[in-house]
């Protein structure tokens, strides 16, 4: 699959394509490709976005803030959670609610889900209730789930069959970057819907890149997250180890932080897990998917990866030992595990 990202100028009205579909009707919000800046453009009035009614299915720690940032904009939402409780915030701060993914999709222009993995993801798109049978033509879909490019092409086999546009936006970030409108969205799919959706995306995130064909999305997420898996338990071997010398751990992340191998989730993250302490931001459960997801992509191109297979092993380790819920910098405890087993 080739993978590109496509910078979009602001285009003039004179330019852009003619609407196909009733959702397309009105005339295309300015398009502002935005990549590496965390500057907020206002592309739209809060009465242009507010045009659009908008739905969003899922509430967890990712979805629930990236809804309350559309509805702070001034957007029209209407959001779903199969737990029903986790939606009150939102409908305490102005949102609709449905009882059904299919209810949302029929009921508005412009859908976006964020589900925990992919069978949750078919299901709620796919499934009895779900969002295909609610959307129709004209309107549009956009999963910012991480699924793996199977799932992600099925959803959208099923969606365009309705006559509706899918695209696929998984996001690089996790519940801080989610919380203050930080995300980067790694989108593929229906590029006319890619436009429509942008301003949308640009209230939820930072920047934005568009890959071609449905699928492109998946991948590059998928690789994305298997480099930042594989980097945290690399990282968590040296905390250990630089303890195990006589080092002080917490000198040797303020190093890393000013070398050239600095990451921002090494200072964020590193004084935490020398006290032993993982405040949920990236399930770990989430990591270890993302990690199968990630060498099952491998095999399917028979791209080795045995960096990225021993991590996958640590984060599996970690999860037996019911760690699947704390933040993925947990898997520093499957290494402590595996030290007092040989000592």
């Amino acid at each position: 699959m080739a993978l590109c990202s496509i910078f979009c100028p602001r285009i003039p009205v004179r330019f852009r394509p003619k609407p196909i579909s009733p959702f397309f009707s009105k005339p295309m919000f300015p398009l502002s490709y935005r990549v590496y800046s965390s500057l907020q453009p206002t592309p739209s009035s809060k009465d242009e976005l507010g045009s659009v009614s908008i739905g969003f299915l899922g509430m967890g720690i990712m979805g629930s803030p990236m809804a309350q940032n559309l509805i702070k904009a001034g957007c029209d939402v209407t959001v779903w959670n199969r737990t029903k409780s986790k939606c009150d915030p939102l409908v305490g701060l102005g949102a609709k609610y449905k009882s059904s993914p299919e209810e949302v999709t029929a009921a508005c222009d412009l859908t976006f889900a964020m589900l925990a993995d992919p069978e949750s993801a078919i299901d709620v798109a796919c499934g009895k209730n779900g969002a295909v049978s609610g959307i129709s033509s004209g309107k549009g879909y956009v999963d910012v789930s991480t699924v793996d490019a199977a799932s992600s092409m099925l959803i959208s086999k099923q969606i365009k069959d309705t006559g509706a546009l899918f695209l696929e936006a998984p996001v690089s970030g996790s519940k801080k970057p989610a919380e203050d409108g930080q995300l980067i969205f790694l989108t593929a799919g229906d590029k006319l819907l890619y436009e429509k959706a942008a301003p949308f995306l640009d209230i939820m995130g930072k920047s934005r890149f568009y890959l071609g064909e449905v699928g492109n999305g998946a991948a590059m997420k998928l690789v994305v997250n298997m480099i930042m898996g594989s980097m945290m338990a690399s990282f968590a071997e040296g905390i250990l180890l630089s303890q195990k010398v006589g080092l002080d751990p917490n000198v040797m992340v303020e190093v890393v932080s000013q070398g050239a191998i600095n990451a921002p989730m090494y200072s964020l993250k590193g004084p935490s897990m020398i006290k032993s302490v993982y405040p949920t931001a990236f399930p770990l459960k989430h990591q270890q998917k993302d990690m199968r997801l990630a060498l099952g992509l491998a095999e399917s191109v028979s791209q080795s990866t045995p960096i990225a297979a021993a991590a996958n092993e640590l984060y599996k380790v970690a999860k037996s030992y019911g760690l699947s819920d704390e933040d993925f910098s947990a898997v520093i405890e499957a290494l402590k595990a595996a030290k007092s087993q040989q000592s």
